[in-house]
């Protein structure tokens, strides 16, 4: 059952929506040759305290397995999910999916960006700048009337007529008092079918766009998804209200 989010609690979610983009747009920041996924997700959990808010995907439990971490940092041909290692020094021209959350005061935000490691390729760069552009695609499908087949159709399209191909074993969603709600948010569709979108909805909106074909396979950490044939992946996320005057982006300050 989709959840219709008042005007009063689409205000108290801008908190937490202002604390994910913040953080996350300082964790791109930071993302450079050397760094590991392990130092990205300390700092992560160093600023979550200061803002004293709540990590979002750390203990976040599917079944049996629970994430370790605050921050899902998903490096090359893994698409989402990724487990943060000390490990796991960063390199020039690697590209990096940073997917961060957080909950303050009974609600939460969600928001991702990839982010180029140094220097990468020109063949990397034009799938950044894709996906990019496929989520703001499908916020402009986010007003009251359309459905959600027309925002994953125009993800899809806009993906699809690039040569990419759209991830579909993984989908946004709603979010609010929970971080994972209803409705699913498909990344592909058809224009005027699924569900009418409503002012009040609160969507999170993230498009994985593959280089090569949309097969994942799962790691046996239970988490890390990465492509079938090992090209490379790029995921941005936006949480996103509906209103009467078309999508308020709560997560705004990243991306752009």
């Amino acid at each position: 059952m989709i959840e219709l989010k008042s005007m009063a609690e689409i205000a108290k979610m801008r908190k937490p929506a202002r604390i994910t983009a913040e953080i996350l747009a300082r964790l791109c920041e930071i993302t450079r040759p050397g760094i590991t996924t392990g130092d990205l997700d300390r700092e992560a959990e160093r600023l979550i305290a200061r803002a004293g808010a709540r990590s979002a995907f750390k203990n976040y439990r599917v079944g049996d397995v629970v994430f370790p971490a605050v921050l899902c940092a998903s490096v090359n041909d893994e698409i989402v999910h990724g487990i943060p290692c000390a490990e796991r020094e960063l390199k020039e021209g690697d590209v990096v999916g940073l997917d961060f959350g957080v909950e303050c005061d009974g609600f939460f935000g969600d928001a991702a960006a990839t982010v180029a490691v140094g220097k990468v390729s020109e063949e990397d760069r034009a799938l950044l700048e894709v996906t990019r552009a496929c989520l703001d695609r499908g916020i402009a499908q986010l007003v009251p009337g359309k459905r959600l087949g027309d925002v994953g159709a125009a993800v899809q399209e806009l993906a699809e007529s690039r040569g990419y191909s759209v991830v579909r074993d993984f989908v946004g969603h709603g979010i609010g008092r929970a971080l994972h709600e209803d409705p699913q948010v498909p990344n592909f569709g058809r224009p005027g079918r699924g569900r009418r979108l409503k002012a009040g909805m609160v969507l999170a909106v993230e498009p994985m766009i593959n280089q090569g074909g949309p097969g994942i396979s799962v790691d046996p950490d239970g988490w890390t998804a990465r492509t079938e044939d090992g090209r490379k992946s790029a995921h941005f996320e936006h949480t996103v209200a509906i209103t009467d005057n078309g999508p308020e982006v709560l997560t705004g300050v990243v991306n752009g």
